[in-house]
This record gives structure tokens, C-alpha cells and sequence, in this order.
């Protein structure tokens, strides 16, 4: 059994980075991975820019100017200005060649075809210089930056349309159980709802991973091998739930063992999620998480997620984590490491109830996993502990 710095630092050694790349719309590029820096071809602003409404000056260091003229946004008019003439100017308009002051409108009182100036002018105030964001040949974005919408804005006032992204990885989750039926049928005595495939595979899609496929075995040895054995074929990641402890119903890990996979690690001194595997074979990453729910979606987001973002080639790829004073009182049961459900609220964090591997209710509220460390017996009011933020929330 290994410690839970040990488990994540296995998971992105043995993770490998996506290799098929693919161009696809601006548009659709949200959550996606640049394979390639992005090169600016064109300056932005492309001209010298009205950064607002007023009066654009040739000045000549007087406070009385002629006023010849306006120009507007999306204009190509570009008045010759002499020395002591001014046009009528909106925000985001080309600036003329001969003006270098733009007077806001709150300043200037307007005399006959005349204006007076009641400002100090300083040399290009209120301009936006050509290039001032961005110039050719520059680097819009870099290779490895997740797509996001602000990003998406500012290529789009770059001209892009298209770009070259990391393929996402094709994800198997593969859930076992006899007891194990589809919502949508009366449960008979002993029976549950499957439900991780239906919550993993929403996480997933929230995170903007749309190639998974969900797949269930019953508590069958060969059935189980034969079923590891085709998806790890046909995916990136496989992510089994349940069956990976050692009781005599729980074939995963026999099976896996038994067609090939490499055992990387099994088993990590922390709560929930104690009875977590991962492995590979050739280029398949293989987790086996636990079959009670909240249990897997914590392993899923302090292990597989990162492991995900390593193989688009992200930047950052570990959850971020701060350090907040906590606002409750906490016991811990066990000495194990503890990834426990919180709910950041203003500059402090709460430990949630309904902590129990099986009670995934209080994910829907929590924004954050309180990490404590082994052998951690309690935690006060008000002292700092490691909150690990979870994605999208």
C-alpha cells in the first residue's frame, strides 16, 4: 500500500501525452489542448484605435480647434488633419494619420464649428496604438493552454477560425456488479441502480470529454476478461468501478492481471478510495476504482482527471489547491489520508456531511476536497488546511 503523493506522481509518470492531433472550428474548440503555439497574423488593434467617444486633434497646444469632419467605427475615412483641426470621433474608430490626441466628449464644449478644450492634451492620449495587444508574427497562445471562452473571444478578433488541438482520449468505463440494474425498472430485493457510469460519464462530459462509452459485466470471471480485454484494445483509458477489492466476487483484478496489464500500483493509504489500481498496457491507462460512489468520483478527480489532462498535453494538469482556515470542528476516523467533501464559503472552507464512501449526495453541494494527512486524529475551528478545488464548480 502506497501514500497518496507516491499514487499521483506514478499516475503521470506511467500517463503518456496523446500523440493524434486534429483541426477543428474556433467554435467548437472549448476545454480543447493547443498541439501548436498560435501565431498572430494580423497586428490588433490592426490601426491607431479610439479607445473612446470625443474629438480627435492635430494640436497644436492650443485650447480653440476647427472642427472639419467625423469618423466613425468600421470607417475607412482618414481626414488630413492640419494643425489646429479636429473630427468627431466614436470609440473603437480609426484614429487619422495627423491626429495624435483624442479629447473625451466630456471635456470639450462645442462653439459654432468650433470646439473649446478644457483638458490637459498629452501626446496620444486616449489612442490605442497599432499592436498595442498583439503584433504579427506573435504568439497568440501557446502550445499546451486549455481553450476557454476568453480565449475563444480573443482568437476570434484575431481572424481564427480553425485551430490544431490535442485529440481527447476515447474512455471506456466499464461498471460491475450482479447487483447492478438500469434505472428504469422496478429494483427487486437486493438489487441497486447503476449509477457511476451514468455520474462519470457526466463529470466527464462537463469537462468536455465526449468520447466515452460506458460498458457493464455481471460478477463473471471469463466474462470480465473478455470484456477488460476488448476495451483496453479500443480506448485510451479504461475505468473500471467495483469488483477491484479481493472478496470472491471481485474478478477485475484477477482478470486484468491474467490478459497483460502492467500493475502499477494497487492500493493507497487514504479514505475513501483505499482499494484503488492503476495500470497500463502499451498506450492504455487502466484505473480500477471502487464501486461505492463517492469513493470513485474522488479517485476520479484527484487521479484520473489529471492523468487526462497530461494525455491532451495541458499546462496544468494536478488540481489547483489553496491553503483556507476551516470552519468547522472535524474528527477523523481511521489514520489513512482523507479526501474529504467541502464546500468553500467566503474566505474559509466546511467539511461536509455524509462523508461515507457510498453517499455521493454531498458532491452536489461541495466545490472542494479537504485533504488531511495520515494520521491527522482531528482539525479545529479555524485551522488551515489544504483545499484541493474541484473542476467546473
Amino acid at each position: 500500500m502506497i501514500d497518496t503523493t507516491t499514487a499521483l506522481e506514478l499516475v503521470l509518470l506511467h500517463g503518456s501525452t496523446g500523440s493524434k492531433t486534429k483541426e477543428i472550428e474556433l467554435k467548437d474548440a472549448l476545454d480543447h489542448v493547443l498541439a501548436e503555439d498560435l501565431i498572430s497574423n494580423i497586428d490588433m488593434p490592426p490601426f491607431r484605435q479610439s479607445a473612446m467617444d470625443g474629438y480627435a486633434l492635430h494640436s497644436n497646444n492650443s485650447n480653440r480647434y476647427t472642427l472639419v469632419g467625423e469618423v466613425q467605427a468600421g470607417t475607412s475615412a482618414n481626414p488630413n488633419l492640419k494643425a489646429g483641426e479636429a473630427v468627431r470621433i466614436f470609440t473603437g474608430a480609426p484614429v487619422p494619420d495627423a491626429a495624435n490626441v483624442v479629447v473625451m466628449q466630456e471635456k470639450v464644449e462645442i462653439v459654432g464649428d468650433s470646439i473649446l478644450v478644457a483638458d490637459s492634451l498629452l501626446p496620444n492620449m486616449n489612442i490605442r496604438p497599432k499592436g498595442e495587444q498583439i503584433t504579427v508574427g506573435a504568439v497568440a497562445l501557446d502550445k499546451g493552454t486549455t481553450i476557454k471562452g476568453v480565449h475563444i473571444g480573443f482568437l476570434a478578433s484575431l481572424g481564427v477560425t480553425i485551430i490544431t488541438v490535442i485529440e481527447k482520449p476515447s474512455i471506456a468505463i466499464v461498471v460491475t456488479g450482479n447487483e447492478l440494474v438500469n434505472p428504469g425498472r422496478a429494483l427487486s430485493y437486493g438489487e441497486i441502480y447503476e449509477s457511476n457510469g451514468a455520474m462519470l460519464t457526466a463529470v466527464l462530459k462537463e469537462l468536455g470529454y465526449n468520447r466515452t462509452t460506458v460498458i457493464a459485466v455481471k460478477d463473471d470471471y471469463d466474462k470480465t476478461k473478455e470484456t477488460l480485454q476488448e476495451t483496453i484494445g479500443n480506448h485510451d483509458v479504461v475505468i473500471a468501478t467495483g469488483g477491484v477489492s479481493v472478496g470472491d466476487y471481485d474478478f477485475v483484478g484477477k482478470a486484468l492481471q491474467a490478459i497483460g496489464v502492467q500493475q502499477v500500483f494497487y492500493s493507497v493509504r487514504q479514505k475513501p478510495g483505499k482499494p484503488l489500481f492503476f495500470g497500463k498496457k502499451e498506450q492504455t491507462a487502466i484505473f480500477g476504482l471502487p464501486g461505492n460512489p463517492a469513493a470513485a468520483l474522488s479517485c476520479f478527480y484527484v487521479y484520473v482527471y489529471p492523468l487526462l489532462k497530461k494525455y491532451e498535453g495541458a499546462h496544468q494538469v494536478n488540481l489547483s489547491s489553496i491553503i483556507l482556515p476551516l470552519l468547522n470542528d472535524y474528527k477523523v476516523i481511521g489514520d489513512r489520508a482523507q479526501f474529504l467533501k467541502a464546500r468553500m464559503q467566503g474566505v474559509g472552507v466546511e467539511i461536509l456531511g455524509g462523508q461515507s464512501s457510498a453517499m455521493v449526495r454531498a458532491f452536489g453541494d461541495a466545490n472542494a476536497l479537504v485533504f488531511l494527512p495520515e494520521h491527522t486524529s482531528e482539525v479545529k475551528k479555524g485551522e488551515n488546511v489544504k483545499t484541493i478545488l474541484l473542476p467546473n464548480k
